[in-house]
C-alpha cells in the first residue's frame, strides 16, 4: 500500500473517511464496485440466513425451487448475480416474501 492512502487510513476518524481513503469517494469507480460488492454480500448472507431458519440444506431449496444445489451455493457465496425472478422464486420456497425499497 502507498503510503500516502496507509497515512489517510489512518488518520481516518469515521468509517465514511475510512471507505473514501480505501476505496475512494461516492461516485468513482472503485467505491461503485465496492459497494456493489458489499450489496451481494449482505444479500448472500442474507438468503443463507433465511435458509437455515427455515431449516433447510441447499439440496432441498434447490429440490423445492427447481434448480441445482450448485446454484444455491454460488448465490449464497456471492459467486454469481441473482435475477430478481430467481430471488422472488427462493424467497417463496423459504415461505417468506420480498419486498423492494429504492432510495
Amino acid at each position: 500500500m502507498n503510503t500516502a492512502k496507509e497515512k489517510k487510513i489512518l488518520e481516518s476518524t469515521t468509517f465514511e473517511e475510512l471507505l473514501d481513503a480505501e476505496y475512494g469517494k461516492q461516485g468513482t469507480a472503485t467505491r461503485e464496485k465496492f459497494e456493489v460488492d458489499a450489496e451481494t454480500f449482505i444479500l448472500a448472507e442474507c438468503l443463507k440466513e433465511q435458509r437455515k431458519l427455515a431449516g433447510l440444506t441447499q439440496q432441498e431449496l434447490a429440490d423445492r425451487i427447481g434448480t441445482k444445489k450448485s446454484y444455491i451455493s454460488k448465490i449464497e457465496n456471492g459467486h454469481t448475480d441473482i435475477q430478481l425472478n430467481t430471488l422472488f422464486r427462493i424467497m417463496n420456497g423459504l415461505g417468506r416474501r420480498v419486498r423492494l425499497t429504492i432510495l
